[in-house]
Order: C-alpha cells, then structure tokens, then sequence
C-alpha cells in the first residue's frame, strides 16, 4: 500500500506493508477486491466512483485501474457539496409546502375550514400531531385535533389558557417559548391526543392575524421521534403566519357577512300580505342578478289604530347598486318617522324632499304615497306621485285606468308640488303601483324594444279576479320574459286588492254548502 501525505492525514493507518482491511473503511476495501485482477491487462479498465463515509466525513473515491492490474484511488471529500444539495433540496421542498399551504389556505373563507387544515398540514408536514387553537370565549378554547394520518376533530376545552406554558403568551400574539424550555411532561390531557403516547417535544407558536392575534398552534412529537429543532421551529412560524393570516381572514369575512346580513334585512323589500282587510303582494328584482338590494324600494306601514289608512309607498332612487340601496334605507326610515303625519301626503313629501336636500347625497327620487283603508266591501285609495309612473286600476270587466296625480321628483329642488288622487276598489279590483324598470325593460323578438306602458296595461286587462300575489307574480314574469337575459334597471311591483267577498249557499237545504263568490 502507497498513499500521499494527505491521504495518511486522512488514514493514519495507511502505511507501505500495512493490511488494506486495517487502513481502509469497509466499502472501500470491497471495492478495490473487486477491481484488483493481477497481472497486465489488453486495456485500461473503466470503473466507476463510488461514495461512502470516513468518519464523519463523506468522500467519492475516483479508482483508476493501471495496466498492470494494481488501482489508484482518489478521494474527494464531497461532504460540504452534499450537505448543500441536501439543504437546498430541503430547502424547495420547505418552499413548495409552504405555497401549497398558502394555497390550501386561502381556497376557503370559512373558519373552521382553515382550523382543520391548518392541524392537517402541520400534522402531516411538521409534527406527529398539531393543534389549532382559536382565541378563548372566556375560559372556552375551540380547538381542532389531528393526528399525522388522521382527520382533524372539533372540540371545546374550558382551561385557562395561561396554566399552560407559552399557550397564553401565544394567544395574545407574544413571540413564542423555545420548545426547550417547555416541559412534555406538563402538557395537560387536553392537548394530548387520544392513543398518542408519552410526548417527546412541544412547540407552541401563535397564529399571527390582521393586527389581532388568530390564535395558537401547538406541535407534538413523540417520545421516539427526534426533538424540534431550532431551525424547526423557525420554520413552524414560518407556516403558522401563513395559517393565522388565513384563519384571521376568515374571521373577518365572517364578522363581515353576519354585519351585511343585518344591514341587509333592513334594506330588504318586507313581505307583504293582508292588512286591515286589503290584501298586499310585492315583488323586487334588482339589476344585477348576484345582488340582492338596489335602487328600488317598496314598504306598507300598518294603521296604528283601526280603521285607520295604511300607508303604501314605492319609489325608486337614481342609480342603482349599493349606494342607492343605501339612500332607499334613509328614504325608508323618514317616511317611518314622519308617519304620524300619514294622512297628507303632501307634506310627507315635502319634508322628506328637504330631508335629501340636506343630506351629501346627489341623487333624487321618485315616488308614490297611497293611503289604503277597508269600507265595508271598497277599500278607499288616496295616491299621490313624486314624479313617478302613474299608478294603474284594474277593474273587474278588464279596463286599466291610470289614476289621476302627478307630482315633482324628490331630492332635486327646494320646492315640490304633487296632487292626490282618490280611487275606490270594489272587491275583485286591483291598484298596481311599478317602478319604471318594468315598463323600461328592453328585450322581445328584436331584443332592443320597450315592455312600455301599452303592454303593461294589456297584460294587467288579463288579471282580472286574480289575487294580489297572482298579479305581482304574473307581472314579473313577463317582464322576466321580454328581457331574457339581458342586463336591466331595478325593478320592482306593488299591488293594492279588494278582497272578493265569499259566502256559503246551499242547494234545496240538503246537499252541502258550496263557495260562491
């Protein structure tokens, strides 16, 4: 055996005479049996390196076999090089997780969609177990389990979250507690998921949120398994912001969609049906298909004392959207507030026209204010326009009249006129109040012509001795029909009815009463 200076550095026991099996490492020796043949050789023989340890130490040995049989290795450490394919193949893989994470994470707005994913993942990716805490209610902590293969699970524990090491600090946001300086043993039965076994490390790490903290994950290991590293744990708070922005984001969505749905039902047209003996139906369409509120609007407000009108108003703002939504609930709110002044009409509209005046908004509005109260068989109208479509009657033999009033538009000069017109409903007829969506809707055959007035009033001549709700429906369904599925304004229809009166008759005093209008 023959070796340069820097080989015996790295095998002190290689020396000439020394025994191959004592200077070398096992792989090296078996490598050089097998290529060591003696005597020459017709060519040089070509053999491949070959990698192994020395120590600590990882080498390639390059062999090159001479012609007389004897082989020369060469040794590269190699140990720096794979240490760096290593880190950057870990490296991209942390990476790759970490996108997939924000993905898988961001796909959903539901809470406790990310909660469960989040414990999956960490799960699955950085722990034998992992915990996903969400802030405390009180002394009650939503917590979702998972165990590495297992589906996450939902569960409330009532603890305080401070008796706990480094859960309470990470609960309200604090950097976390190294994982050495918390004790596996003291991790409370809560934390320790069922069948896990004793617990080998614990890091606890908070869940970072939009300004507040989203709460806490924790991540076991078991006592077999390697302890968490400081790079580990780094790493863990690495995904952990990624999961408290998506469960923080959740939160808000959810804080956000419970405010929209309140503010919602108060600027939802109200179901209407019978008051007072006079029976009601509605019916809204706002422009945009995905919306559910718009410029349009329509609210009865019943007598406060019997016998008594109630009052019936429909209107329409400029524009449409949410910012009209916006001023239909102001509008709908003054008319609330000035309703003990129900009986003249004139001057609720008067009122209200300086209410908007005086407001920042820029939009005007038209509408119609009619008084309704049941007389015996009639029931009694008093209708006053804002600058809005004529109200039409539907009499029993067909004919459609347009009432009589006309008014100026609200919210667009200090000064308004507006006249009422009377109308008394025998039983089976019907007063429909519409916004101009209906009549301006634009579609048919040609697809760019008007529903117009003249068809509104055909259609109405049909209704006769429908109900109320049959002739709201009927009227937005042909208007649905001409349009097709072209874009249009809000649109919305109101319908006053006198109820038919009914009475049982008999035949001959045996047979059974029949209805008889």
């Amino acid at each position: 055996m023959r070796c340069n200076a820097a080989a015996h550095l790295l095998l002190p026991a290689a020396a000439p005479g020394a025994l191959l099996a004592d200077a070398v490492p096992d792989w090296l020796r078996e490598a050089h049996s097998a290529l060591s043949v003696p005597g020459p050789r017709a060519a040089p023989l070509e053999a491949e390196a070959l990698s192994g340890t020395i120590g600590e130490r990882i080498f390639e040995a390059h062999p090159s076999v001479r012609d007389d049989g004897s082989v020369v290795w060469w040794l590269v450490d190699d140990t720096d090089r794979r240490l760096a394919r290593e880190a950057l193949h870990l490296e991209r893989e942390r990476s790759a997780f970490l996108a997939e994470a924000s993905t898988v994470l961001l796909s959903s707005l539901n809470l406790g969609r990310c909660m469960d994913v989040t414990a999956q993942m960490a799960a699955e990716n950085l722990a034998d177990a992992a915990l996903a805490v969400a802030p405390a209610r009180g002394q009650r902590l939503p917590v979702v389990t998972c165990l590495r293969g297992g589906a996450p699970a939902l569960s409330t524990v009532t603890v305080d979250p401070t008796a706990v090491p480094g859960l309470g600090e990470a609960l309200r946001g604090f950097p976390p507690v190294p994982s050495r300086w918390i004790d596996p043993a003291a991790a409370p039965a809560w934390m320790l998921p069922e069948g896990f076994g004793p617990v080998g490390s614990i890091v606890i790490t908070p869940l970072p949120g939009h300004g507040v903290p989203a709460g806490a994950l924790i991540l076991l290991r078991k006592s077999e398994s390697t302890a968490f590293s400081a790079e580990e744990e780094v790493f863990a708070r690495l995904f952990a912001a990624r999961a408290g922005a998506a469960m923080s984001a959740a939160r808000l969505y959810a804080e956000q969609t419970a405010i929209t749905d309140v503010l919602m039902r108060e600027l939802m047209p109200p179901v209407l049906h019978h008051i007072s003996g006079v029976d009601y139906a509605g019916r809204y369409r706002p422009s945009a298909d995905h919306e559910r509120i718009g410029g349009d609007f329509y609210d009865v407000h019943p007598a406060a004392v019997e016998g008594e009108a109630s009052l019936v108003s429909i209107g329409d703002v400029c524009g449409k959207g949410l910012e009209a939504a916006v001023l239909t609930g102001k509008i709908r709110n003054t008319l609330h507030a000035l309703l003990p002044m129900a009986d003249d009409h004139q001057r609720m509209l008067s009122l209200l026209n300086t209410a908007l005046l005086s407001s920042h908004h820029t939009r005007f509005a038209t509408m119609i204010l009619a008084s309704a109260v049941r007389r015996g068989s009639m029931v009694d109208l008093r209708l006053t326009s804002g600058g809005h479509p004529n109200p039409l009657i539907v009499r029993v033999d067909g004919t459609v009249e347009e009432a009589d009033t006309h008014g100026t538009l609200i919210g667009a000069i200090p000064t308004i006129s507006a006249t009422t017109a009377a109308v008394s409903l025998a039983p089976g007829e019907s007063c429909v109040l519409y916004t101009d969506g209906i009549t301006e809707a634009r579609g048919g055959p040609m697809g760019n012509a008007l529903f117009g007035d003249a068809r509104l009033k055909r259609a109405l001549s049909q209704c006769v001795g429908m109900p109320a709700e049959g002739i709201a429906e009927h009227v937005q369904m042909l208007a649905a029909q001409w349009l097709g599925n072209r874009s249009h304004d809000d649109m919305a229809v109101v319908v006053i009815s006198a109820p038919r009166t009914h009475h049982l008759s008999a035949v001959d005093g045996h047979t059974r009463g029949r209805y008889t209008p």
